[in-house]
């Protein structure tokens, strides 16, 4: 790879460009349509197995906004994970853009200490050692990542993630006619619950339904909503049931606001958009020794499992 201060500057008349100005990553590397949307901004192979990347968070976000008194959403550092994982793919391990990954499991834990929002965007620097890289004819067919996240020297987070990959004739015959332009119907947008019920300020953000039932919603699924649908896709986004994940736990604890100190989620099937898809969340009895609770929440779609996850909330916000 080039490194970024290898590469020329740009000039003009009266302008020269530093080669050490920071941009994003190409977007199309991470499956974004906006360059809005992408947290990382370098990478550096090491050896076969390591990598080291930069990224950059925002003091505020649209959607990832700042929780429990002004710490990061842990949810951008998913999305950050979840980037590592397709740049890595396109840009190191030479799968072509146009092919498909599916994310089996992501997580991550955070250190509150570390994570509070500051006068400027929180810069990062981030470790990736991939423990598993599973290649078919050659080519890339599955790759797993463990993650360090670093702000000024210090830990902010780690996780990681599995993911594998799926040419686009493949994926047109495990999709079927659910597909873009194919011929399914798309659920009508349902209700959403009290947003503070949730932990959200807006209506658009919120993800569940209610039913009626404690501790039971119908996933709403807005395809308009410009981060969680940032582009068109053929199914529900695993970051939407990340967030619905997070959502049932705050009402579930009964708290408006808290930091979720660990996000740890499995993806069984596609979640699909013409289908309801109903999530469940259960505390876990008892607490950790700092007063952390745990929350198990599935989401069950046309009589499967779709998703599981678990997140861990500490006292922060109360």
């Amino acid at each position: 790879m080039e490194r970024r201060e290898d590469r020329p500057a740009t000039s003009g008349p009266g302008f020269s460009r530093p080669s050490t100005w920071t941009t994003t990553v190409p977007k199309e590397l991470v499956h974004r349509a906006a360059v809005a949307e992408v947290v990382l901004t370098d990478w550096q192979r090491v050896d076969e197995t390591r990598f080291v990347l930069t990224a950059q968070w925002p003091r505020g976000h649209s959607f990832f906004t700042p929780v429990a008194d002004d710490y990061h959403d842990p949810l951008i550092g998913c999305e950050t994970i979840r980037q590592i994982g397709l740049l890595l793919g396109h840009a190191e391990f030479g799968v072509p853009l146009g092919h498909q990954f599916i994310v089996w499991d992501i997580g991550i834990s955070v250190r509150p200490q570390h994570l509070r929002v500051g006068w400027a965007p929180a810069a990062l620097d981030i470790e990736v050692v991939c423990t598993e890289v599973k290649r078919r004819g050659g080519n890339l067919s599955g790759l797993r990542f463990e993650a360090v996240l670093r702000r000024e020297g210090h830990v902010v987070a780690t996780g990681g993630g599995s993911l594998s990959c799926m040419a686009p004739g493949v994926y047109q015959r495990v999709r079927g006619g659910h597909t873009l332009g194919g011929d399914w119907y798309q659920l009508p947008l349902i209700s959403p619950a009290a947003p503070q019920s949730v932990g959200r300020m807006s209506p658009m953000d919120v993800v569940l339904s209610p039913t009626g039932e404690p501790a039971r919603w119908q996933l709403r699924v807005d395809t308009r909503h410009p981060i969680l649908f940032e582009h068109a896709v053929d199914h529900v986004p695993g970051m939407v049931l990340l967030e619905a994940a997070r959502q049932a736990t705050a009402s579930v604890l009964g708290r408006s606001s808290y930091l979720p100190l660990s996000i740890n989620a499995e993806f069984k099937r596609y979640a699909e958009l013409d289908s309801p898809c109903m999530i469940t969340a259960d505390l876990v009895p008892g607490r950790g020794p700092d007063g952390e609770e745990t929350v198990l929440v599935t989401a069950h779609q046309d009589g499967a499992v779709v998703f599981k996850g678990a997140v861990t909330a500490g006292e922060h916000g109360r």
